[in-house]
């Protein structure tokens, strides 16, 4: 029986998914099963599967449901007393799966152990550092406010863990991760591995009605952290909800950049002032955010682009001239 049970759901992933399962093979800890949950991809992402020959690789087809429907059908054929789940376009560095195993042999009151994220183009060139934040034990105040697993490729997970949670919540369609990190973290204490082990590939595939769709769902899941802790300080309460539109704003001023995401981001913004208490701390950073929004509401999409892109240029020449030596 493998200690570890890899879980990658995959849909329509010729593109990436070889880089992904070669991020598993290449791990220097090797007693792992790679269950690979094919989600009725209609491209050559089942071909790509079958050029492995390891016998490590377990492929389960299904009809098409959904990441999260995925992820628990790879969770009920899995046997690994450890758990631990990969998107298809993102990627593992190889000792990923060694070092976060050593910290939950090392804490045996953890049952969920988590890496840091730096964050990849649709080439896997780097694009910017994740939060890096290490946090350990009782960490369900801190995960409320920052979500800093930052997806759903990062923990290893003691199996009995997740199962006495039930797996992924397959009504939300989007914040899956961070509902099931919060349930863990309510109920489990974590343990960091200070170290980047995870690449998030970031596409521009990406809608803005998804914006509205992801809102939704985090809501929800704040909603439910919330009547989990009925105690909740108010702080924490305004604190989870102005990161939040903090995180939803700079989404939405993500590329590709179009005048229906820049008026989402000025509704985001909004909302993420009225609930920031600390105001006096960021009108620096609301300033920028307004002068951007204001930037790609007003000019055409291909000019708003290239102006936002030169800006950012010059600032980062000007950083460097100015560097001390």
């Amino acid at each position: 029986m493998p200690t570890i049970s890899v879980i990658i759901p995959t849909y329509n992933s010729e593109k990436t998914i070889k880089q992904t399962i070669e991020s598993v093979l290449n791990q220097t800890f090797t007693d792992f099963e790679l269950i690979i949950v094919n989600d009725d991809s209609q491209d050559r992402t089942l071909d790509i599967i079958s050029q492995f020959q390891d016998p490590r690789i377990k492929v389960f087809s299904y009809p098409h449901a959904g990441g999260n429907v995925s992820r628990n059908r790879g969770l009920k054929v899995s046997v690994g007393e450890f758990i631990s789940f990969l998107d298809a376009d993102d990627i593992w560095t190889p000792n990923k799966l060694q070092l976060q195993l050593q910290a939950l042999q090392e804490n045996e009151e953890a049952k969920v152990a988590y890496s840091w994220t730096d964050y990849i183009d649709e080439k896997g060139n780097f694009l910017l550092s994740g939060t890096h934040i290490t946090a350990n034990g009782d960490v369900y105040e801190q995960l409320l406010v920052t979500n800093f697993l930052e997806n759903g490729s990062n923990p290893l997970i003691r199996r009995e863990a997740v199962i006495t949670l039930g797996g992924f919540d397959e009504s939300l369609s989007a914040a899956q991760d961070w509902d099931m990190w919060l349930r863990l973290a309510h109920r489990f204490h974590f343990v960091a591995v200070p170290s980047v082990q995870i690449l998030y590939r970031i596409s521009g595939n990406s809608q803005s009605s998804n914006l509205a769709r992801q809102e939704k769902s985090c809501l929800l899941v704040l909603e439910r952290a919330y009547q989990a802790k009925p105690f909740l300080d108010k702080h924490i309460r305004r604190k989870s909800l102005a990161q939040l539109y903090k995180y939803l704003t700079c989404k939405a001023l993500q590329h590709p950049l179009n005048r229906q995401k820049g008026c989402a981001a000025a509704i985001f913004l909004f909302k993420y002032i009225i609930n920031e208490s600390s105001r006096s701390k960021y009108i620096n950073l609301w300033l920028k955010l307004l002068f951007k929004i204001a930037v790609i509401i007003t000019l055409p999409a291909t000019w708003s682009t290239a102006l936002l892109t030169n800006l950012k240029t010059r600032a980062k020449k000007t950083a460097i001239d100015y560097k001390p030596i």
